[in-house]
């Protein structure tokens, strides 16, 4: 691991999301960015097609009437369809708005009408039923083809794939640092959700400084549940692989069931994985049943654990510290891009302590 000398400076921000994404794609081109298990079998994307749709997603919106700064809600559970068309939005002057999927559909509507956005992109079935009498949206795609609404403001997301006819067009990698490329709503731990606008600097100047303290590159795996329309996942874990251009493994079962986790885990074999102490807890309760889970678990390839959300108990510390894993811990808020402080990796963790800014 290389460590973070006390007084180093955070590394050169790369300015908006479309020049990492174009970065990337020149740098890694058939490696893979993303990865969704089908059939039992993770299948994933390159950077180069990944770039590819990204850039005809982007295209086909202008075609649709979304202009720069226009919003779009993503009413998805964690998906390669949301990553893309997350990705085209913040890259291509747009602003994501992504609400969790499985909302009542008072509160979905109520966030809809808060975010002033014209446009949402909606998972399935699910979604779609909650907002079949919505006003004031001009258009909703919908992820699963099967699931689109009657009403002419649905359209499948397949047309936003259609190959652009103008091979001349590019995403916008001269938007400024400070331009607005994501609305996240917090969680609302005090009162109702409240919305925060962050920028380009705001994600990427965290994953400049993160760069000093970590070693995380491309030839890293995540196994990754954490939902993105909330900034521990959609921002820290996420970015973190993007900006260093690792394969984001989707675990299947999104976090819900330790025994999924680990059958994931088996196949995916990941070197970095972020989770909350509950899911730490439900884990380390399996190996202990399991001899080849903690085998698994256990694993001398695991860079290093990161967990937030609430405090790591000291039994969990202890068995990540007897078998020698290591243990990142922080603390933050989505007003905050989310990290404020992580545990110094200098000195020996402490249970109980998030660290320093």
């Amino acid at each position: 691991m290389k460590y973070l000398e006390p007084d180093t400076a955070p590394g050169e921000m790369i300015q908006n999301i479309a020049l990492l994404l174009k970065k990337n794609t020149e740098r890694l081109g058939e490696k893979p960015v993303f990865m969704e298990k089908k059939d039992g079998v993770y299948q994933g994307i390159s950077w180069r097609s990944f770039s590819e749709d990204i850039h005809n997603i982007a295209f086909n919106l202008r075609k649709h009437g979304f202009r720069k700064g226009d919003k779009m809600i993503i009413f998805s559970p964690n998906r390669l369809e949301m990553l893309e068309l997350e990705m085209a939005l913040m890259a291509g002057g747009g602003v994501s708005v992504p609400i969790f999927a499985f909302f009542n559909e008072d509160t979905a509507k109520a966030l809809i009408r808060h975010s002033g956005a014209r446009f949402i992109a909606a998972a399935g079935r699910s979604q779609v039923e909650k907002l079949e009498n919505i006003s004031g949206i001009e258009k909703i795609f919908v992820f699963d083809t099967d699931a689109a609404g009657k009403s002419s403001v649905f359209s499948p997301f397949s047309e936003l794939l259609k190959k652009r006819n103008d091979e001349s067009f590019g995403l916008n990698t001269d938007a400024g640092a400070d331009e607005i490329c994501l609305n996240m709503y917090t969680s609302g731990t005090m009162g109702g959700p409240k919305c925060v606008q962050l920028t380009h600097r705001n994600i990427l100047s965290q994953q400049s400084a993160l760069e000093k303290v970590w070693d995380v590159s491309s030839s890293d795996r995540f196994l990754s549940y954490l939902p993105w329309h909330h900034s521990f996942g959609g921002i820290f874990e996420r970015f973190s692989a993007l900006y260093n251009g690792a394969c984001i493994f989707l675990e299947s079962g999104l976090g819900k069931n330790a025994e999924e986790i680990m059958e994931n885990w088996k196949l995916v074999k990941p070197t970095v994985f972020f989770s909350v102490p509950k899911v730490y807890q439900s884990l380390v309760e399996l190996t202990r049943s399991d001899g080849e889970a903690e085998e698994l678990f256990f694993r001398s390839g695991l860079k290093f654990i990161f967990t937030a959300a609430a405090p790591l108990p000291r039994n969990l510390s202890d068995e990540f510290e007897k078998n020698d894993i290591t243990v990142r811990e922080g603390w933050g808020l989505t007003e905050t891009s989310p990290c404020c402080t992580l545990t110094d990796p200098l000195v020996k963790r402490q249970p109980g302590l998030v660290g320093k800014p």
